[in-house]
């Protein structure tokens, strides 16, 4: 077989039926023998595209996603897509084309020394220079990306490798595959239901591992039997269904408020599947001050890097809570509820969706309604910023992988690329993009490849005609001074009808039920613009390097009247 053709066969037999991609030179045998093999290729209009679709595709189905560029530009434009999977943990394989060997180091025509770029942003790479090593450094690829904490991995494949000869062998268990977390450590255990057992007012904080780890059911089962609230991360919303008893939504730089003071208040600690993130803890010297801590984290690198614990399990977050749920007694925690519920009151007060209709069309508004058309049963692929966080507020998550976000980087034009993934991921899901009108620029051009495929992907641009969240900096810590963020943005509706999309506008709060209930009748998808208030902004909001407690609020009605 040639290289091409072994590239092609290891991918089917790691059970991968659709890759994104671009060709280019150095990547053409390797698409001339594409069509004798049993994969669906997307053909995107960017690379970024094609990594974040793979991106996508992972995270909403836990499947390795996969994506394909040629060398130098090409493969250069991966690097913000890879670098997104790399901070959230996703396991992705990006294959690029190369230089023929003999070429390297010349500065050929589109060289660049990828492995080189990519090295930080990669859970690990390799340079192919010889056929015979093809098949083992693919097989390797699946297995380090799928491995411990996942990740992404990339398979640089000179052009002359693809197009020479050898006999193929499958390796039936690659020679390299990551390393494996051990089993949780049974003292560890014990320390840890000691220490739930005697706590008063416990908090668990839930993260994207529990996700990852389809952990969600015993995450349920000790929240239940211990009596303790949880938190969530980002990354772990829907992790934990939001309409239990014992959800409490979002922690951090834009949680609720109620959530922050009760991580302030707790006097233990239970950390699960999250890396205590700097838009989690705050300043890191007072948080958490008076609580005990228990990190349960499969990368032993996280483990003590930014919050010292008491306990500390280096284990799959499945696994030990598998082990740690009958070593926990049934407990009650009345009073500690109580305490939190009343805070629920305060932030009620200020939301604005429990206070009377002004006329304007508010994101808060367009998030909830399609919350309610939805059932709360869609998956959401949301771009960054503060549509982003609205959606996270407002839009309760019930199940494991229903949002799709970029949470460690922050990437913007995230957003269309990785539902295009998720929808081809899982095809029968009703899929909803949510982006700005500033990411949304960054990548339109991946309509053309949604149209191509005839995938019924809707979309909700909410328009706010500034880059919102760096504008919402400047009103809070730059007296307004609003620099380089008014945004000049073409008619979404007309772009998207002119990809042969249905589209419409809608500037009021009346508009909106109508037009979400045309788009999702459309087999089509299609794509609604929101021209939502310009000057609003997230909150709460905990300023940079502040307390966690420490919060701009919404003001209060009866304030909003003073002023």
């Amino acid at each position: 077989m040639t290289g091409a053709e072994i590239l092609w066969e290891c991918l089917v037999r790691e059970g991968v039926d659709t890759v994104f991609g671009y060709p280019g030179g150095a990547s053409l045998p390797a698409y001339d023998a594409l069509g004798r093999f049993p994969i669906h290729h997307v053909l995107v209009r960017h690379e970024q595209g094609a990594a974040h679709m793979a991106d996508g595709y992972a995270r909403a189905s836990g499947r390795v996603g996969v994506a394909v560029a040629t060398s130098g530009p090409g493969a250069t434009n991966l690097t913000t897509g890879i670098a997104t999977a790399m901070l959230d943990s996703v396991p992705t394989v990006f294959i690029t084309g190369q230089v023929p060997s003999k070429l390297l180091g010349s500065d050929a025509f589109q060289e660049t020394d990828v492995t080189g770029i990519t090295l930080p942003i990669t859970k690990h790479n390799e340079l192919v220079t010889d056929v015979a090593r093809l098949a083992p450094a693919l097989r390797e690829a699946f297995a380090i990306a799928r491995s411990g904490r996942p990740g992404p991995v990339l398979v640089d494949i000179c052009k002359d490798v693809q197009q020479a000869r050898t006999t193929f062998e499958w390796p039936e268990e690659p020679a390299r595959s990551g390393w494996t977390a051990p089993a949780p450590d049974k003292d560890q255990l014990a320390r840890a239901a000691d220490l739930i057992a005697a706590s008063e007012r416990p908090l668990i904080l839930a993260g994207h591992g529990i996700v990852r780890a389809g952990a969600s059911r015993l995450l349920t089962e000790l929240a239940e039997k211990a009596d303790v609230p949880v938190a969530l991360t980002l990354l772990g919303l829907g992790g934990f269904p939001a309409s239990h008893s014992l959800c409490l939504g979002m922690m951090g730089m834009h949680g609720e408020a109620y959530v922050n003071r009760a991580i302030q208040r707790a006097d233990l600690i239970v950390a699960l599947g999250m890396r205590f993130d700097d838009r989690v803890t705050g300043k890191l010297e007072t948080f958490a001050r008076h609580a005990r801590k228990i990190h349960v984290e499969l990368d032993p690198s996280e483990i003590g890097k930014n919050v010292p614990v008491d306990v500390a399990i280096q284990a799959d977050v499945r696994e030990t809570l598998s082990a740690l749920v009958p070593m926990v007694p049934s407990r009650r925690h009345r009073a500690w509820l109580e305490e939190i519920a009343e805070g629920r009151e305060d932030t009620r007060s200020r939301d604005l969706l429990h206070q009377p209709d002004d006329g304007r069309l508010y994101a808060a508004h367009v998030i909830r309604e399609l919350w309610r058309a939805t059932g709360g049963d869609a998956v959401v692929v949301t771009d960054v910023g503060q549509h982003q966080m609205w959606e996270a507020q407002y839009y309760p998550h019930e199940r494991p992988r229903s949002l799709v976000t970029s949470g460690g980087l922050g990437t913007m034009g995230f957003a269309l690329p990785a539902a295009i993934g998720a929808k081809m991921a899982c095809p029968d899901a009703e899929v909803w993009v949510v982006a700005g009108d500033g990411g949304f620029q960054m990548t339109q051009c991946e309509l053309a490849t949604l149209r191509q495929e005839n995938l019924d992907v809707k979309i909700a641009v909410v328009n706010n005609g500034y880059l919102g969240m760096v504008r919402q900096w400047q009103e809070f810590f730059y007296e307004k001074r609003y620099s380089a963020t008014p945004l000049l943005s073409p008619d979404f509706a007309a772009l998207a009808a002119a990809y042969g999309l249905p589209a419409c506008t809608v500037a009021s709060r009346s508009g909106m039920v109508p037009a979400i209930e045309a788009v999702r009748a459309s087999a089509q998808g299609g794509l609604i613009e929101f021209r939502v208030e310009q000057e609003e902004a997230v909150y709460p909001m905990v300023p940079s390097g502040a307390d966690i407690s420490d919060m701009i609020r919404r003001p209060a009605p009866a304030q909003e009247a003073t002023a």
